[in-house]
């Protein structure tokens, strides 16, 4: 009822567009001078992990790539922060209404939450992604437009990866549009040692359109498909169920899983920061991306450094460009062609001299003479582990009793990763004198290179904790000193402390009770 008298009540105000902008700005809330920028307070209805997939794609991405202007702007930015309008429920409302989204953009405490999160707490990343929205936004709206689909869905990646075209979650999910391996591969997303078409965001970004309209055809709810987008249909599907059959995402917010609860409201509030981020005080940081690109399709394999050398042109511009290729080499050739996004004016200069670019240092990246069946046999450099920049290759040979939970432990990386690196099957089966690639932080290679030689019995009290194989599926870990269950689960990606207590049937009175040497049982 409230609603409704609100939405009568602006309607008789008028209809143009000067009016409701002012009134817009009429309706900001002002109090004495010393409580004018409150800040709003963040609740706990905010999970852990989206913060830190936040901060996490932030610092691996934007502050590596900025140079001193960022500083300068970033202060600019820290000063606004100062002065942040309090904006009532009402002014939330009527902006978002104002929207005229084909997404139902609903408001309530939650929603507000993450607004707040975006507009206060995050504002160096909202700055950061507006100046990368004018580069990768016209793409997303493009493949959305052309399936006659809302073009709201272009947030998705906001929340999904921070506009981070070389994101890499927990849980390997990778890209713009967060895409896990297998459904890559069931969309048709070259993955291989060279090629990542998840992190290539045109490929990428029509295989989400795809995914999307597929999971509109189950739900005919874009909220609904939004969910399922983040968890999976099973688990929107579960919650559907447990609520007795309702279909309303908020019905069934209580039944899906805690992440996927800030999901929608994320979507909201992103929606609603990305159209009223000037009433906030947040200015874009521009953007290093080149305003205009084109596109080359290649027929012969080409490095970075070949192109570098030739044209006024950096192997970082053309890494952003092009964030599918994991060693810096286009692998065309044999009959298969690849696309180089450049800039705009490059794109003659690389037509002009494409013989001397690729006769380029030839030998030192490519053998061609090597006409083996697998063209990318003749590549010379070693593509680095997805999401490993500053690492070093490792290579380890496993021994009698290793288990790759245990070597995870010893060479301080996830076990997501150690199965990704070397393309280990569901069960992760392994045997002696099997070679493993792992790729450990270059100033610690060394001291990994001695860890990988050891052929003892190593004291696993004093390197990491005791593993043991239960039957494939599960493993036994051995809780060591000062552990609790949060701190061992985060060991594991996608495992909660949740799922530890449900695996070894530990109820809340009895988590306390956990003690150095307890084994537990762990799905793997």
């Amino acid at each position: 009822m409230i609603r409704l008298l609100f939405l009568v009540a602006l309607t008789a105000l008028g209809n143009s567009v000067w009016g409701r902008e002012q009134r817009l700005a009429d309706s900001l809330v002002v109090a004495e001078p010393d409580t004018i920028y409150a800040e709003p307070v963040i609740t706990d209805s905010i999970p852990d992990s989206f913060l830190e997939k936040l901060d996490y794609y932030y610092t691996g991405w934007y502050t590596s790539k900025q140079d001193s202007t960022f500083y300068v702007d970033s202060l600019y930015i820290a000063e606004s922060a100062k002065q942040v309008p309090f904006c009532s429920d009402s002014l939330y409302l009527l902006r978002l209404d104002s929207l005229q989204s084909a997404v139902p953009l609903s408001f309530n405490d939650i929603v507000r939450t993450y607004i707040e999160l975006y507009t206060v707490k995050k504002r160096f990343q909202v700055a950061n992604m507006l100046g990368k929205s004018e580069y990768y936004f016209p793409l997303f709206e493009e493949a959305l437009d052309a399936e006659c689909m809302p073009l709201e869905l272009k947030y998705l990646p906001v929340i999904e990866s921070a506009l981070n075209p070389k994101a890499l979650s927990r849980a390997g999910a990778c890209g713009l549009w967060q895409f896990m391996y297998g459904t890559g591969k069931m969309y048709k997303l070259e993955i291989n040692s060279y090629v990542d078409e998840r992190r290539d965001p045109i490929k990428s970004t029509q295989a989400a359109v795809r995914y999307l309209n597929d999971l509109y055809a189950i739900y005919e709810d874009w909220i609904l498909v939004i969910a399922a987008y983040n968890c999976g249909p099973g688990n929107v599907n579960k919650a559907i169920r447990r609520s007795g059959g309702k279909k309303n995402y908020w019905d069934i917010y209580y039944q899906l899983p805690r992440e996927t609860r800030g999901y929608v409201p994320a979507f909201i509030a992103a929606n609603y920061v990305f159209a009223y981020y000037k009433e906030h005080g947040i200015y874009p940081i521009q953007s290093t991306l080149p305003p205009m690109c084109d596109s080359l399709m290649l027929n012969e394999a080409v490095h970075f450094e070949q192109i570098a050398a030739k044209l006024d042109l950096s192997v970082e511009e053309l890494r952003d460009l092009n964030p599918q290729y994991r060693a810096d080499v286009v692998p065309a050739g044999f009959g298969k062609s690849y696309s180089l996004i450049m800039p705009y004016e490059q794109v003659h200069d690389f037509i002009d001299q494409q013989d001397s670019i690729f006769a380029c240092n030839r030998t030192k990246y490519f053998n061609d003479n090597d006409r083996t069946a697998d063209p990318k046999n003749r590549i010379k450099v070693h593509a680095p582990g997805l999401g490993q920049e500053g690492r070093a290759r490792l290579v380890y040979t496993v021994k009698s009793g290793d288990v790759p939970g245990a070597i995870a432990l010893k060479f301080n990386v996830r076990l997501a990763d150690l199965k990704y690196w070397n393309n280990l099957n569901k069960r992760m089966t392994i045997r002696p004198g099997q070679k493993l690639v792992l790729y450990v932080p270059e100033k610690k290679l060394s001291q990994y290179k001695n860890k990988a030689a050891y052929s003892g019995k190593e004291d696993n009290t004093a390197s990491a904790p005791k593993v043991e194989t239960i039957d494939g599926e599960f493993i036994y870990y051995t809780v060591r000193k000062g552990e609790n269950l949060w701190s061992i689960a985060k060991k594991y990606p996608g495992v909660s402390n949740k799922d530890i207590m449900r695996w070894n049937g530990i109820s809340e009175n009895q988590v306390r009770d956990i003690r150095p040497g307890q084994k537990l049982k762990i799905k793997i």
